[in-house]
This record gives structure tokens, C-alpha cells and sequence, in this order.
């Protein structure tokens, strides 16, 4: 069985999608990586949302940003797969669909992320570059990373 992505604004989300997102996100920023943090923060109105289905179920998600909505250029956040779906590489594919939905709906292709320093690779796998000194966001290490 194959992951498949929708691209929706906040408006078209239904409950039941809205409600399985944030119970992804919760179980991996919250419960996985056991950090605290606010994680619904008004920003998921403005956002663009990447959705990726598996037998209906919420397995993978991205919010992407126009330019000036989150950062100074488009951008990509909250990107999450769910554990037991990892080992089939769908967070290649979910960064993909988040590019490609960037530059569809946004029509920019500069995309600057707050990446999870573990992660640094897998971002550069797809062409994202390091900007600046590592930081603590919410007690976790990131970097800046941008791709033009």
C-alpha cells in the first residue's frame, strides 16, 4: 500500500482530518520526543497543509507558509510521519509533495526551514543548505536551513 498526499487550506480541512493531524503531531512532538510545547499556535489558519494518506489513516503531515507568513520566505514546519510508517522512506516523499505544493500554491521555489539538527542530512538530501549557528528550539537542537 502506497502513501497519498492531498494539499488543503485550513478551510477545506474537515474535523475528523483536523482532529487526526493534531493527534499526529501530539504523538510525535509531544509524547515521541517528550517536549512541551504549544503546539496549536494560530498559525494553521494561514498555513497550507500536506496531508498523507495511508488506508485512510493520517500518516504523514507538513504545514507549508507563503513568504511572510512564517519566515521571510516560504516555508515548511511541523513535518511528521507517524513511527511505525519511517521505514518506508515516506518522509522523502512527504518532503517532495511539501516542495512541490510550495511552488504550486506559492509560486516560489527559496523554501526556509527550523530543522531538527538529527535531521540535517535528510534535508540536504533535498537540496536544503545550513544557515547560521545550531539553536535550541523548545529545549530540542536546530538549524536553519534554506533552498533557493
Amino acid at each position: 500500500m502506497s502513501i497519498r498526499f492531498e494539499v488543503k487550506r485550513f478551510e477545506e480541512l474537515s474535523t475528523v482530518e483536523l482532529y487526526k493531524i493534531l493527534r499526529l503531531r501530539a504523538e510525535v512532538f509531544v509524547v515521541e520526543q517528550d517536549c512541551v510545547y504549544q503546539d496549536i499556535d494560530d498559525k494553521d489558519q494561514k498555513a497550507t497543509h500536506v496531508i498523507g494518506y495511508k488506508n485512510d489513516q493520517v500518516i504523514a503531515y507538513t504545514r507549508v507558509f507563503d513568504a511572510g507568513d512564517y519566515f521571510e520566505n516560504a516555508s515548511i514546519g511541523r513535518v511528521v510521519v507517524s513511527k511505525p510508517e519511517r521505514q518506508y522512506g515516506y518522509g522523502h516523499d512527504l518532503i517532495k509533495e511539501s516542495i512541490k505544493a510550495i511552488e504550486n500554491v506559492f509560486k516560489t521555489n527559496t523554501i526556509k526551514i527550523s530543522a531538527q539538527t538529527y535531521l540535517k542530512r535528510f534535508y540536504e538530501s533535498h537540496g536544503f543548505t545550513q544557515i547560521g549557528e545550531e539553536y535550541l528550539e523548545d529545549g530540542i537542537p536546530h538549524v536553519a536551513m534554506i533552498i533557493a
